[in-house]
């Protein structure tokens, strides 16, 4: 006779059922370990690096905004990062998706049933939760999707004002521009509509072309001619700023940190653009880590991603400085127009400008479409598995709402530029409510989730880290980095 005596729930590091092993994305996975990281920069690296990092860093102190940055990204951004790649692969589905087989297993606990007659135990699997208990994680990966085409629709747009910079840039428009020629030129721009909707239409069609061939047909084809052509780009403008007079008063500016700057509203600043940089809680890292071989390191790839992404962040700082300091600009006051505003006039002063001026809205277009197939692939995977539509056809779909949305941003400078929600217009609105509010959000909801509620032989298995690093990264996913986002979140809110 056997009776259920009690529910175990020992934890054994080697378990790792064939099922799971055997699992793969319907989408295919990543050719290589190399690719991978090159996908999850390119996704990391972005406007947020060399367009956003840059006009925060000036708004909020320089050296003492960069220095609460990186420690934001080593104990906060970092250890959530890891945990939503664990999601990704271990689910190999769409975030919604994913969360819901993560949530099931977390409800799985090992029964024994005893037979005293020959004194042994029998083990048998016992589903302990309710549905229920699993679908409402699911509304983090559908935060995650949404957040990722909110931001795309804005992204876009300031990635159109990039393509229209090139030309600008390769024309000559730039050359003995002054502050207000520069300045006027980008108001006229802005006010244009019709233009911006010309060229942000142009990205989104690109995006949702590339986004359509799939992984290997696509991704990885636009990602191995991107990723090392904007590193290229990169160093090669970090060269020439060496030779620029202001390269030690931009240097000095980017890394002395005046302490007593450090105010709340850095803090909150910085640990927000940590989240925005790395593309946290977008779903966008959930589903590139669906593509990734269960035979490659999560924590190992992860962190050269963070570094990689850092590196950008904090190289864009040192080619932008040197060039404002040199040419006596004020870099406080540009705000989102600072490389648009601000460096045509160095641009458009120095030798050879115009090849290092076209040269960096190249690198500003490359970092913007690799981060922008990332932000629509979740959407687009979502509708393919759960709601049965081709990748071209889902691409096409997830593509037009995000373009109609973005034509929201592009009348915040022009028709709607008067037009305020909360105090903000329509672009400020939509970029405070995913970097200060949903990521923030999204990173906490995660954090949680694989701190307490995915299994520690899971995450151990998945994880493959040294003893001492998981002891540290389990720290950190439980209790610093949940309490950090809240503070984000609880900011952003209010």
């Amino acid at each position: 006779m056997y009776n259920i005596t009690y529910y175990h729930k020992l934890i054994i590091n080697k378990e790792i059922t064939i099922a799971q092993n055997e699992r793969k994305s319907i989408h295919g996975q990543w050719s290589s370990k190399v690719l991978f990281i090159f996908a999850a920069t390119g996704s990391a690296v972005g406007l947020g690096n060399i367009w956003k990092f840059p006009w925060m860093a000036a708004e909020n102190g320089g050296g003492a905004f960069v220095i609460v940055y990186l420690v934001s990204v080593a104990l906060i951004a970092l250890p959530i990062m890891i945990a939503e790649i664990l999601i990704g692969r271990r689910g190999k589905q769409n975030p919604v998706n994913s969360l819901r087989y993560l949530s099931k297993e977390a409800s799985q606990v090992k029964v024994y049933e005893v037979d005293h007659d020959l004194n042994r135990t029998k083990q048998t699997k016992y589903q302990h939760h309710n549905q229920e208990d699993y679908t409402n994680w699911e509304l983090i990966g559908w935060m995650g999707v949404i957040s990722g085409i909110i931001i795309l629709s804005f992204y876009s747009v300031i990635a159109g004002w990039t393509i229209s910079y090139i030309f600008k840039s390769f024309s000559g428009l730039f050359n003995q521009v002054t502050i207000d020629g520069a300045t006027s030129l980008f108001k006229k721009f802005t006010s244009d509509a019709e233009r911006q909707l010309a060229w942000h239409t142009i990205f989104m069609f690109m995006t949702c072309y590339i986004v359509s061939k799939g992984v290997r047909g696509g991704l990885e084809k636009a990602i191995k001619f991107l990723i090392p052509g904007l590193f290229m780009i990169l160093l090669i403008l970090t060269g020439y700023v060496t030779t620029l007079s202001g390269f030690t008063e931009g240097l000095r500016y980017l890394f002395l940190p005046d302490l007593n700057k450090i105010t709340a509203s850095v803090v909150w600043s910085a640990m927000g653009m940590a989240f925005f940089s790395l593309s946290i809680g977008m779903g966008a890292l959930m589903i590139y880590g669906s593509y990734l071989s269960n035979k490659f390191s999560i924590f190992e790839v992860t962190s050269i991603v963070a570094f990689a992404d850092t590196f950008v962040a904090v190289l864009a700082g040192i080619i932008i400085f040197p060039i404002v300091f040199t040419y006596h600009l004020d870099p406080t006051t540009a705000g989102p127009g600072l490389i648009f505003q601000t460096l045509p006039i160095a641009f458009g002063s120095m030798p050879g400008g115009e090849t290092f001026g076209t040269l960096f809205f190249i690198l500003l277009f490359f970092a913007a479409i690799t981060s922008a197939i990332s932000l629509i692939e979740p959407a687009v995977t979502l509708l393919i598995e759960n709601f049965r539509h081709t990748r071209a056809e889902a691409s096409l779909k997830i593509g037009f709402v995000t373009w109609l949305v973005g034509i929201g941003t592009i009348f915040s400078f022009n028709y709607w530029q008067d037009v305020t929600i909360l105090g903000m217009n329509f672009f400020n609105l939509l970029d405070a409510l995913t970097s200060k509010v949903l990521l923030p959000l999204g990173g906490f909801s995660m954090a949680i989730f694989v701190g307490y509620l995915v299994k520690r032989r899971t995450s151990v298995a998945e994880l493959k880290m040294s003893q001492s690093m998981y002891t540290i990264w389990r720290v950190l996913i439980r209790y610093i980095a949940p309490v950090a986002v809240m503070v984000i979140f609880t900011n952003g809110f209010m």
